[in-house]
Parts: structure tokens; C-alpha cells; sequence
């Protein structure tokens, strides 16, 4: 992609203010028309919100896009919107222990909640502070228990079974590093006291090293920062077997929304990872040797969306997808939703564009100023973008907020419109969701608030 490094965060102080307003009467017309009789919303289909999936993982980000608007603009029916709906219908999200998604689902609602109380945006209150908590320490918990051990650590495993390792996991981390960081621990059987700091770890260190691909001749496909969405693992001794993909074109291909997933767990578990003292990585490996790993999986992911995306930064759905070749050379110029072969992925962008931003920011601030700047500037470029014309939805009859989504290209889910041959022009609720984080990321940044993370205000225990 071609990176703008003339543009700053205050040259787009005006396109986010856009972005906020739209977003709200989105939220508000999501609010008004969806029938929750469906389930979650998932992804929208001639501009109205459907269900489709195999698990219920998007709620949160319903819930939670509300939460997002009020810290955005002050508007306190969107917090009581956020708030009301997280204590009636989340609880079955924090028991439920057939998913890999707890880091989305509640840390979405519960988590920003308890974040805006610690940050003083909103009124403190012991009592709703300890319900977000106990939330936050459950979720943390039944996620941790979802466990597959393998030679030397063990990981969560997918839904689809104690064998298989799902790339975006790596963001349900996070679920497990608060609820450490408020003292919590999963018991288990005999009343062992098992660590959801070291499980958390072990996740991490088993997706770098398995589902991140560094040119080491792994396969034929290796090269630096590709990404496998699923890594296979024999259930009867743990060990490695292959890639494979269930949303992407194959094991050997990249799918940009697993690549995105990768960039920004990396991305954010270096932030948290770096303030924790040294001692709290006693009995699993130093810090600075996880902080090693960390970064250079979050390098390496980046540095692909950088290699492998179109000038505007804007991904197709799969590198490897069939129909790429079709396109020419398509990397040299800017994605194009509306052609004939394959699908570009917004959300995958939404996405990737807060973790260019995170890990630009961390090494500026580590001295690191050219590495940092080249990820902070693609971060900004590929924002900018997002923040237009063809992927922010003007439609006032649309429900979504980010257009040109994508779900499950291989199994054909995605609403392709009359006179296309292919999916385009539709919004996804983990893309919406995930375009207003990095919305909420840069306004921060403009106003001159305090800088967003997942675990703003708790620093201990």
C-alpha cells in the first residue's frame, strides 16, 4: 500500500465527526427496527441487519457499539442503551462455554463499562463496579477452562473442537488478563489454582509460533507474517499437524480477517504486556522474551497487510482467492468493491488500521521512530480512507456504519446485490464495531483524551 506520511490525526477531526453523527442514527435505527426474535445480528443484507452464524459472537458488539458512542460524544441515551442491554441479555454470553469468543462478546460490553467508570466518565458506583468485575472474572475463567495442552503450553480451543487452534482467539486474550489483573484464577479439579496470566501467555506464544509464518520454510507458502486461520493439532499427544482455514480460500492462503485479528492481539498484548513488572512472568518465560515474541509477531503480521494489500489499504477478502488473478495487477491500485471476481473486506481493514496505529504508537514512544512511524502513518492512511466514500455507509435506509464486509465467502453467506457478481455494499457487525474502536482510538487521540486501551484504569489488582 502506499503510505501517506504528511497526514496527522487533527486532519481528521472532521471526517470523525461525520463518522459519530452517522454512527449514532445507525445505532438508533438498529434499535428501532431489528427484530431480536432472530438472535444477535450478524451482518446486513440489502442494508438491514440478519442473523447467520454458527455461534451467537456479535451481541456484544451490538451492546458495545453503543457504549462506544457515548464515550465519543457524551450522549447518555446511548450509554443507558449499553447498560441496560448488557445486564439483560449478556449474562448467558459470560457462562457460555461452547465458544472462543469471550473477549469479544463481553469485554465489548462488561469491559468498556468498567473501563468508562474507571476512567471517570462515568459515576462511580462500588456496586456496579463489582458486577462488571465479577463479569469480567467469570467470562475470564470459563474462557481459560476451553483448554487444549500441547507440548509445551496448550492454547483455547475453536469451536470446532480441542484440536483447533483459531487465529482471531488471540484477541479473547485479553479476557484473561483482566480477570488475572483482578485477582482472579480458574479452580480446578483438587481446588487447583490454575493461572489465567500463564494461559493467557501460552495462547499467545502457541498462535505466534503456529499460526504466524516468518519465511522459515515452514511450507511452500512461508513467507514473513502470513497467517493460517486454523492450526490442527493431534487431540491424542498434542502435536502440530497443519494449517487449515474454515472462512479463508485455504491453509496455505492468507485470510485477511484472520490476519487482521492477528495484528491486532499482537498489537494490544504488547501495550498490556509491557507495563506488567517483571515478576508477574515468574514460573512461565521472562518477560522480555515474551515481549520478543509478542513484538515480532505483531511486526510480521503488519508488515504482510503492508506487502500484500492495495495502495489505499483496503484488503480483499483472501490473498489467495481464486479470482485475484483476474484483477492484474491489483496491488497497485486502489481495492475495487464493486468488480466482477473477488470481494474486498472492509472489516478486515477496520480491523488491521487500530493495530497499524497501536504498534506504530508503541515503538515511537520505545524510540523505535522509523518503524513506528511507517505503522502509524499506514495506520492514519488507512483510516482516512475508511472514513469515506466507498466504505462509510451515507445511507440513512442502511443500518451499517462500514460497507464491503465480508463473512464466509467459501460457504456462499454473503448478500450479493442485483446486477453483481459478487458480495459488496453490506456491513458486518464485528466491522462496525471494530470501525468505531479505531474511530474512538483517533478521537481520543484529536481531543486530547487519555489514550485508549482495553485496560485503561487498572493497572493492579
Amino acid at each position: 500500500m502506499n503510505i501517506n506520511y504528511k497526514i496527522q490525526p487533527q486532519d481528521l477531526k472532521e471526517k470523525l465527526n461525520r463518522f459519530w453523527n452517522l454512527s449514532g442514527e445507525k445505532i438508533k435505527a438498529i434499535e428501532k427496527e431489528y427484530d431480536t426474535t432472530q438472535g444477535a445480528p450478524v451482518f446486513t443484507r440489502d442494508g438491514k441487519y440478519t442473523t447467520r452464524g454458527w455461534t451467537e459472537w456479535t451481541q456484544g458488539f451490538q451492546f458495545g457499539s453503543a457504549i462506544l458512542q457515548f464515550d465519543a460524544t457524551g450522549d447518555e441515551s446511548f450509554l443507558e442503551t449499553g447498560r441496560k442491554k448488557t445486564v439483560n441479555a449478556m449474562a448467558p454470553h459470560i457462562s457460555h462455554v461452547g465458544v472462543h469468543d469471550h473477549g469479544f462478546n463481553n469485554l465489548s460490553t462488561y469491559g468498556n463499562l468498567h473501563r468508562l467508570m474507571k476512567e471517570g466518565k462515568i459515576p462511580f458506583n462500588q456496586w456496579e463496579k463489582n458486577f462488571y468485575e465479577l463479569a469480567i472474572k467469570a467470562s475470564g475463567a470459563v474462557q481459560a477452562d476451553r483448554w487444549s495442552n500441547i507440548p509445551g503450553g496448550g492454547f483455547i480451543y475453536s469451536f470446532n473442537g480441542p484440536h483447533s487452534l483459531f487465529v482471531d482467539t488471540i484477541r479473547s486474550c485479553r479476557i484473561l488478563m483482566l480477570a488475572h489483573r483482578l485477582g482472579h484464577y480458574l479452580p480446578g479439579e483438587n481446588d487447583k489454582k490454575i493461572s489465567l496470566f500463564q494461559r493467557g501467555i501460552d495462547h499467545l506464544l502457541a498462535t505466534a509460533k503456529y499460526a504466524v509464518y516468518y519465511g522459515e520454510g515452514r511450507d511452500s507458502y512461508d513467507v514473513w507474517g502470513r497467517t493460517a486461520h486454523e492450526s490442527v493439532f493431534n487431540p491424542n499427544d498434542g502435536n502440530y499437524r497443519c494449517p487449515n482455514s474454515q472462512q479463508g480460500y485455504t491453509g496455505f492462503s492468507t485470510w485477511t480477517r484472520g490476519l487482521a485479528w492477528a495484528m491486532l492481539g499482537f498489537a494490544e498484548e504488547l501495550e498490556f504486556l509491557s507495563t506488567l513488572p517483571d515478576h508477574e512472568f515468574d514460573g512461565i518465560q521472562s518477560k522480555g522474551e515474551v515481549l520478543k515474541i509478542v513484538t515480532r509477531g505483531a511486526q510480521a503480521t503488519c508488515d504482510f497487510y503492508l506487502s500484500n494489500t492495495p495502495v489505499d489499504g483496503i484488503p480483499y477478502w483472501d490473498t489467495g482467492a481464486p479470482g485475484l488473478v483476474n484483477l492484474g495487477d491489483y496491488l497497485t491500485r486502489k481495492a475495487d468493491p464493486y468488480n466482477d471476481y473477488e470481494p474486498v473486506d472492509g472489516s478486515a481493514a477496520a480491523i488491521g488500521v487500530q493495530a497499524l496505529l497501536r504498534l506504530g504508537h508503541f515503538f515511537k514512544a520505545a524510540g523505535l521512530t522509523e518503524e513506528g512511524n511507517r505503522y502509524w502513518q499506514a495506520g492514519l492512511t488507512v483510516a482516512s480512507n475508511l472514513l469515506e466514500a466507498p466504505y462509510l455507509s451515507e445511507n440513512p435506509n442502511h443500518q451499517g456504519i462500514l460497507l464491503h464486509s465480508i463473512y464466509h465467502r467459501p460457504n456462499g453467506w454473503d448478500f450479493i446485490p442485483e446486477g453483481s457478481k459478487i458480495p459488496c455494499g453490506e456491513s458486518s457487525m464485528w466491522g462496525d464495531y471494530h470501525m468505531r474502536e479505531a474511530a474512538l482510538y483517533l478521537h481520543r487521540i484529536v481531543k486530547g483524551e487519555p489514550y485508549y486501551t482495553f485496560y485503561n484504569g487498572l493497572t493492579t489488582p
